[in-house]
C-alpha cells in the first residue's frame, strides 16, 4: 500500500474478497483451492512480493489450509465492511487484531526518487500478506475518509459490500445495477394505484 494511504487497487481487492461470499444468494466463490488461485490471479495486489514471478501462472503452491485461512480472513474483512459505519470502534478492533495475527509490518520504500510506506507481512503465507494489505488499506480509508465510507449495499436483496472512494461520499449501493433496481422499484411504487 503506497503513500501510507489507501490504494484503490488494494481497497478493491478487500471488497472483492468480502464479496466472494453472497449470503442472501447462498453463493460462495471461495470453496476450492482452484477458486482461491483464480482470485489471487485476478488480484495481483494480494500476492506477497516473493511470489510475483508466479503471478498469473498458476504455479503457486496453495493448500486447503491456505484456503481455510483466506476464508477466515474474508469473514474478518466482511465484518469490518459491515460494521464500520455503525460501530467504528469494533471495526478498528477487528482490523487491529487481524493485522497483529498477520504479523503486519510497515516498511519504508524508495523508488524512482519517491518514498512511500507499504504494509507487508513477515511471512510468505498468502493469507498473511492478503490480511496485511487489505486490512491496512481499510484502516487507511477509515483514517483518511472516515468509517462511513465502508458499507453494505442498500439493495433489499443484496448484501454486497463496498468502499466509497468518491469525492462526495454518498454511495449507498454496491453497483449501478443495484442502484437502478432501487430507482425502478421506487418509481413503480409511486406510480402504482392505491
Amino acid at each position: 500500500m503506497r503513500d501510507a494511504c489507501y490504494s484503490p487497487l488494494v481497497v478493491q481487492t478487500a471488497v472483492d474478497l468480502a464479496n466472494t461470499l453472497r449470503p442472501i444468494k447462498g453463493e460462495d466463490a471461495l470453496e476450492t483451492v482452484e477458486q482461491l488461485r483464480d482470485f489471487l490471479d485476478d488480484h495481483p495486489a494480494a500476492e506477497p512480493p516473493s511470489s510475483a514471478a508466479n503471478q498469473g501462472t498458476g504455479l503457486r503452491h496453495l493448500t486447503r489450509a491456505d484456503l481455510a485461512e483466506v476464508r477466515a480472513l474474508r469473514e474478518t474483512v466482511r465484518e469490518v465492511l459491515e460494521r464500520a459505519n455503525a460501530d467504528a470502534v469494533e471495526a478498528a478492533a477487528l482490523i487491529n487484531d487481524g493485522l497483529r495475527r498477520s504479523r503486519a509490518t510497515p516498511v519504508l520504500r524508495h523508488e524512482d526518487g519517491r518514498w512511500w510506506t507499504e504494509v507487508t507481512s513477515d511471512t510468505d503465507r498468502c493469507s498473511a500478506h492478503l490480511a496485511a494489505t487489505t486490512l491496512s488499506a481499510l484502516a487507511s480509508v477509515i483514517a483518511t475518509l472516515g468509517p462511513a465510507r465502508l458499507g453494505v449495499c442498500a439493495g433489499p436483496t443484496c448484501r454486497a459490500t463496498f468502499v466509497d472512494l468518491s469525492r462526495n461520499g454518498s454511495k449507498q449501493y454496491c453497483t449501478r445495477t443495484c442502484s437502478h433496481r432501487a430507482s425502478v422499484a421506487a418509481y413503480r411504487s409511486r406510480r402504482s394505484p392505491r
